[in-house]
């Protein structure tokens, strides 16, 4: 391969990975574009210098001794940490993808994976994280508000926590009500233009978001083979299509 220039002057990655190979894999191909790369061998380590060294983005692998790497993401999510997270798991079934998604990681990949596939994962979801807010706007739709700002959502009077990915969801059917988005579109919009995922993290998550919308009158309906639409029943939990 031939020697590329190296700037380690990017936002700093944080590679967490018992494996010293796969660590010195990913430090290469990052550091060759120019961020800076800091690594940590086990869960307890990586809290520690998420805390200190506040990474723009933190590459975690699942299986590591002392803490493994969903705990280490619960507790980042749990604190409100809001550092991107990219997974890594040795699995590459659906269950691991979903418990990852569901924990709050922004992305997902198994291993063995490709460095320049990792490395164009990195970027696209920093690229996402750093977007500014798109306005202090509050959209509504039947009884549910949502403050794009303070990205918070009520039903009624009743406030409902979400996930960043449900929220960005949402967010995306509110500003098209009553129009149907297909799943391609979703992704686009909500996962952003480089996103490498499989299509059915899009059902995944409108599952969930049906599930936070329960007792609105604002409900997501499914237009077979195309995608899904936000639309207003003033009956409430209408039956779901």
């Amino acid at each position: 391969m031939a020697e590329r220039r190296t700037i380690q002057s990017g936002p700093t990655i944080l590679v967490v990975d018992d494996e010293p190979n796969i660590v010195e894999l990913a430090r290469l191909y990052l550091a060759s574009e120019g961020y800076r790369v800091e690594s940590a061998s086990d869960g307890r380590e990586a809290l520690e210098k998420v805390a200190t060294l506040k990474p723009a983005l933190v590459v975690l692998d699942v299986m590591m001794p002392v803490i493994d790497g969903w705990e280490v993401c619960r507790r980042l999510r749990r604190d409100g940490g809001r550092t991107p997270i990219i997974m890594l798991t040795a699995k590459g079934d659906d269950v691991d993808r979903i418990v990852g998604l569901e924990i709050g990681a922004d992305d997902y990949m198994a291993k063995p994976f490709n460095p320049r596939e990792l490395v164009a994962r990195v970027r696209a979801v920093l690229r996402r994280s750093q977007e500014p807010d798109k306005a202090t706007r509050v959209l509504t739709g039947g009884n549910v508000r949502v403050d794009i700002g303070r990205r918070e959502v009520t039903i009624g009077e009743r406030a409902v926590e979400m996930r960043a990915k449900e929220f960005d969801l949402l967010v995306a059917f509110m500003e098209n009500l009553g129009l149907v988005l297909d799943r391609e579109t979703l992704l686009r919009v909500v996962w952003g233009y480089d996103y490498l995922g499989d299509s059915r993290t899009i059902d995944v998550h409108v599952t969930w978001l049906r599930d936070k919308l329960s007792g609105a009158t604002a409900r997501i309906q499914t237009i077979r083979g195309i995608g899904y639409k936000l639309i207003i029943d003033e009956r409430g939990d209408a039956p779901r299509t």
